[in-house]
């Protein structure tokens, strides 16, 4: 009787450990599959902010198993580099694409170009008044101020200038350079301009007391290298 019940028991035995045996082995064999699979993606290094421009230093890559890949994984750096965060990314997060953006996209709203402190105003500007409608977005402008004024039988007019390098935002809806867009050439009837609040206050003042002028002023050329000629002249 004794020998039947240490049979029953080696068997019993032999069954767990083999059923445990094999268990331990598809494991190991689940982990080699999941590793064999692993692919670079760039996750953030510290957090990002909501707009923030990222840098190479915000940024670093970690190996992960490519079934658990978002399709949106970015796996390059240079794809994530110099492009604005549209939301928070938390450190150690994996960076989407359709988290990140362009300045050019940013720019779709005239209000994320305002600066801190500023604000943007506009008023109405006819061809003559705004230099035959050659100002475009990101020009500097002087603000020109007329006033009609009666002496006697004469009436005079008055012009002084208000407002000096003032930061162009836009023209009619126009809010882009004309080098970074494929629209074509519009007349508008208004510019808006980046101002303080109290310069804005002037600007609207004048344009209802009497007639504004913009006068344009050259857009610096930025050049890598100066010329021979030009070293030589400094």
């Amino acid at each position: 009787m004794r020998s039947k019940l240490v049979l029953v028991l080696a068997l019993v035995m032999g069954i767990v450990t083999t059923f445990l045996f094999f268990q331990y082995m598809n494991q190991v064999n689940a982990e080699k599959t999941m590793n064999s699979n692993l692919v670079g993606v760039v996750v953030a290094k510290e957090k990002i902010l909501k707009n923030e421009l990222i840098n190479a230093q915000k940024l670093e890559m970690v190996m992960v198993p490519e079934k658990a890949l978002h399709a949106n994984t970015i796996k390059n750096q240079a794809d994530a580099v110099g492009k604005l965060a549209n939301a928070d990314i938390e450190q150690g997060e994996a960076v989407l694409s359709h988290r990140l953006g362009t300045e050019i996209s940013e720019e779709i709203y005239v209000s994320r170009k305002v600066r801190e402190g500023y604000r943007a105003v506009s008023v109405g500007a006819n061809f003559n008044q705004s230099v035959s409608n050659l100002i475009e977005p990101e020009d500097e402008v002087d603000v020109v101020f007329s006033l009609k004024k009666t002496e006697g039988n004469e009436t005079k007019v008055q012009s002084t200038i208000i407002l000096e390098k003032a930061r162009v935002l836009a023209v009619g809806r126009k809010i882009v350079l004309p080098e970074d867009t494929q629209e074509p050439y519009a007349e508008y009837s208004s510019v808006t301009v980046e101002l303080k609040p109290a310069d804005a206050l002037k600007l609207v003042n004048s344009a209802e007391q009497g007639s504004i002028h913009f006068m344009l002023h050259k857009r610096p050329v930025i050049t890598e290298k100066k010329s021979v000629g030009d070293s030589d002249q400094d």
